[in-house]
């Protein structure tokens, strides 16, 4: 695989690791499975049948849990370091480099950089939702956001360039509308 493309999908895979975590490893689990998507050596793993069945029914759990209010509000507590995490974890995973130093760099650049703004940026929506609804309007964030997971991995795996495209697009909106602005330490 060329090297510009798996960096390209594990920037996809990661930023839909920020809306929920399990579901980028099934999609590419199911990739790998069916011959879809090759993965770096020590990989191979994720594309098995007993690999696949954790995936999915760990995608199960995470996605009903967050459906309970409350609980969801802990879930993004815990699932900013380990989005992060995994998301490095899947670019390296599909990143095949012969130098293990260049190849976990590029993961936790891209991979826990992209998964960590999605996932901040989720967790400040559904903290917002939280305080205007008491809760009760979390769910339709929760299906929005295992929505945007699950197309973004698809898009991942299948237009990877196009998916880059749309993460960076998003990116700069939200720079522009002042989301991800930097604090400026002369304004304190």
């Amino acid at each position: 695989m060329d090297t510009l493309l798996s960096i390209a999908i594990g920037i996809g895979l990661s930023a839909a690791c920020g809306f929920r975590i399990f579901v980028p490893p099934l999609v590419m689990s199911m990739a790998a499975l069916f011959g879809h998507l090759p993965l770096a050596p020590n990989f191979e793993w994720m594309g098995t049948y007993p690999a696949l069945v954790t995936f999915a029914v760990a995608t199960c759990v995470e996605i009903a849990a967050y459906y309970i209010p409350w609980i969801d509000n802990l879930l993004d507590i815990v699932s900013t370091p380990t989005a992060i995490a995994v998301g490095t974890f899947l670019t390296a995973a599909i990143f095949p480099h012969d130098d293990p130093l260049v190849q976990w760099t590029i993961a936790v650049i891209a991979g826990g950089g992209s998964a960590g703004i999605v996932q901040a940026l989720t967790g400040m929506v559904r903290f917002s939702s939280t305080a205007l609804t008491g809760g009760f309007g979390n769910g339709v964030v929760s299906t929005l956001e295992a929505g945007g997971a699950i197309i973004l991995s698809i898009l991942a795996i299948w237009l990877p360039v196009v998916t880059v495209a749309l993460v960076v697009s998003a990116g700069i909106w939200l720079w522009r509308k002042g989301y991800l602005r930097l604090p400026n330490p002369k304004e304190s």
